[in-house]
């Protein structure tokens, strides 16, 4: 996403999803319990639609670099919450009354503008020595284990807890842009998530027995 202010919308939806979810796991007329259905993808994307346009500028394009010029989330003007975000909640006995909706959507603004302030991570105290595939001391990239891209579908969809986000594995370009060819971000991130996985795959292993035996810098005509 190039607009940081869409790409902070699904990262509030997200965190409105993880504080909503318990209220949903037992027997509700709103939602089905599984967090993977598309019913609840719905319900919470609408929700957040409810609420999202009406907060300060400064919070939807909050970044690590304007961090110190956020509103004061605990002071941030809430009663005049749309009544269909506030009786929706209400409905499917996720919050008792308006007063425990305010309360839970603070909850959620503090969540999301600790993740929309984050620091980047420092990618080289992860760095390896050589590429974690084909093994040869090679100029390295580094490689998002659960794609940016799907980030936000991943927290909504609680496939993997928020620490494991930002791993990475330190791959020579070669073997980077094979990871990228064999599978979609989607499957990258459900399934192939750890260096051990994508080397378990027959294709891979046939990569890396080719390539480990290739000289880095050798044209070949």
């Amino acid at each position: 996403m190039d607009d940081p202010a869409t790409a902070n919308c699904a990262t509030f939806e997200a965190c409105l999803a993880r504080r909503i979810l318990p209220g949903l796991l037992d027997p509700s007329p709103c939602a089905e319990p599984d967090s993977s259905n598309p019913t609840l993808d719905d319900f919470t994307s609408y929700l957040a639609s409810e609420i999202w346009p009406l907060l300060p500028a400064s919070l939807r394009h909050a970044s690590h670099q304007s961090r110190h010029a956020l509103p004061d989330v605990d002071a941030l003007p809430l009663a005049h919450m749309p009544l269909s975000f506030v009786d929706t909640l209400v409905a499917c006995r996720i919050a008792d009354d308006e007063n425990a909706v305010e309360a839970l959507l603070r909850r959620v603004l503090v969540d999301y503008a600790a993740e929309a302030c984050a620091p980047p991570p420092v990618w080289s105290r992860t760095r390896a020595e050589a590429c974690e595939i084909c093994e040869r001391d090679v100029p390295l990239t580094y490689h998002h284990l659960i794609p940016r891209a799907v980030h936000a579908k991943v927290r909504k969809r609680a496939w993997h807890p928020e620490v494991m986000l930002n791993s990475v594995a330190w791959l020579c370009r070669p073997c980077h842009s094979t990871v990228h060819h064999i599978a979609s971000n989607e499957e990258l991130a459900r399934e192939l998530y750890t260096i051990d996985k994508l080397l378990a795959r027959e294709d891979v292993q046939k990569w890396r027995k080719y390539i480990s035996k290739q000289r880095w810098g050798v044209k070949r005509g």
